[in-house]
């Protein structure tokens, strides 16, 4: 196993765009991170550049603290695993995961190779597909061979280039688990492209948010979601999206579209001196009025709003209100979207509601709102001016240290049940 350092990474293309621009991230061994953006951010690109498939312009890259910037693929030691799996069609599921290992001519004996991949094909519960062939393997399976392949090669790190982004829905969610408990299991330094929200939040140990080849901010999928760095960060992390709302303050009360909120005196101050500012809004921050325990109610702001419609999906339910922003902040969503490679940011509030609330659309309803966790940006740097990097700090160590004994316990079941000592 191995660590990874990124050193003010940056790839430029001919034409002079930086795909990659002075990217900084320090990968310790048996970590697992994500890295995420919108499309054309740079994140198969800093993938790519990892493994030795693209050429580093400038900066370092260093695993286990020796510079690899000129070293072919074949000599860093990393194993890679597609989007589109790249198994050989006429061998067998045994031959496709053997492959890397017959490679190496001469560096294993059949034995070896045998055992290797028996024990890969028992991990990956592939062992009664050995004889088969890929075509006649499942999507989820197929990706397991590609990670067996992996596996055998015993490589310093593991790298995903958004491997699930070819099953189905269903089969996603259970790969993910799979992979998460493999990677706990093997406690391997791993680094995962992907561009899906429900694997970035639930797979990796820390997050790197990027955008445009610059990363925004490196965290735990907590941190990143409670103490985004600024707007982008925000936007992006989360689904439903954290609503934006454009407010003006006067005194201790933000004045919205949707009515008036009374906050806290630091977030007064945080706001003040400022023309306009965003206030983020995740939408489980609301709640019917009417369910909410009188003690509660002033920890946070009642309002009235009429909702559009609403959605029920059993175990809650959308709600959504819709406000007329001027044109300059309707110009700063639209701008906003783009970045985050959406069609639009709609003036729009979506709310989460218990899903025994009776709220329905067309009505006007009293609405409850945790100020504590409302979020203040600046509209023209989009700095989240409420951010406490303290209390990040603390949740993404919180998150470090589970991993450490995550990684130790899966390491003491395997020796365990291998019958080793520990």
């Amino acid at each position: 196993m191995a660590s990874i350092t990124l050193q003010n990474l940056v790839k430029q293309y001919g034409d002079g765009f930086p795909a990659v621009n002075d990217v900084s991230i320090d990968i310790e061994d048996g970590e697992f991170i994500i890295l995420v953006g919108p499309s054309g951010c740079g994140k198969s690109t800093l993938l790519r550049m990892i493994v030795g498939l693209e050429d580093i312009t400038s900066g370092d890259l260093l695993i286990d603290g020796k510079r690899v910037n000129e070293k072919a693929p074949r000599d860093r030691n990393l194993a890679m695993v597609f989007q589109n799996y790249a198994l050989y069609p006429h061998l067998t599921v045994f031959e496709n995961i053997a492959f890397p290992l017959r490679l190496a001519k001469g560096k294993h004996t059949d034995d070896e190779i045998r055992k290797l991949v028996t024990d890969a094909a028992k991990t990956l519960e592939l062992t009664d597909h050995l004889e088969r062939k890929p075509g006649n393997l499942s999507g989820g399976q197929r990706q397991r061979v590609a990670m067996g392949r992996a596996i055998v090669r015993q490589a310093d790190a593991f790298l995903f280039d958004e491997p699930l982004s070819n099953l189905d829905a269903k089969l996603r969610g259970q790969m993910r688990s799979e992979i998460s408990q493999m990677q706990r299991r093997l406690g391997v330094t791993s680094v995962y492209v992907t561009h899906d929200q429900t694997e970035a939040m639930t797979l990796g140990d820390r997050v790197a948010v990027l955008k445009k080849g610059v990363l925004q901010q490196i965290a735990s999928p907590r941190e990143l979601y409670e103490q985004p760095v600024n707007l982008f960060v925000a936007g992006f992390i989360g689904s439903p999206s954290m609503n934006f709302l454009p407010a003006t303050l006067e005194g201790n009360v933000l004045k919205t579209a949707v009515g008036d909120i009374q906050v806290t005196e630091d977030k007064a101050r945080a706001a003040a001196g400022k023309k306009v500012v965003l206030v983020g809004l995740r939408p489980e921050f609301f709640e019917d009025a009417s369910l909410v325990e009188e003690h509660k109610k002033d920890l946070g702001s009642t309002f009235m709003a009429e909702l559009t419609h609403t959605e029920w999906l059993g175990n809650e339910q959308y709600g959504y209100i819709n406000f007329d922003p001027d044109p300059e902040v309707r110009e700063l969503l639209n701008s906003l979207a783009a970045e985050m490679d959406a069609d639009e940011l709609r003036p729009q509030i979506v709310v989460t509601l218990d899903a025994a609330s009776r709220i329905r659309g067309g009505r006007s309803a009293e609405l409850w709102l945790d100020t504590r966790k409302m979020h203040i940006f600046d509209p023209e740097t989009g700095d989240n001016l409420t951010r406490d990097a303290e209390a990040g700090a603390a949740l993404t160590q919180e998150a470090n240290t589970a991993r450490a004994e995550e990684i130790s316990e899966a390491r003491e079941r395997e020796a365990s049940t291998a019958g080793q000592p520990v």
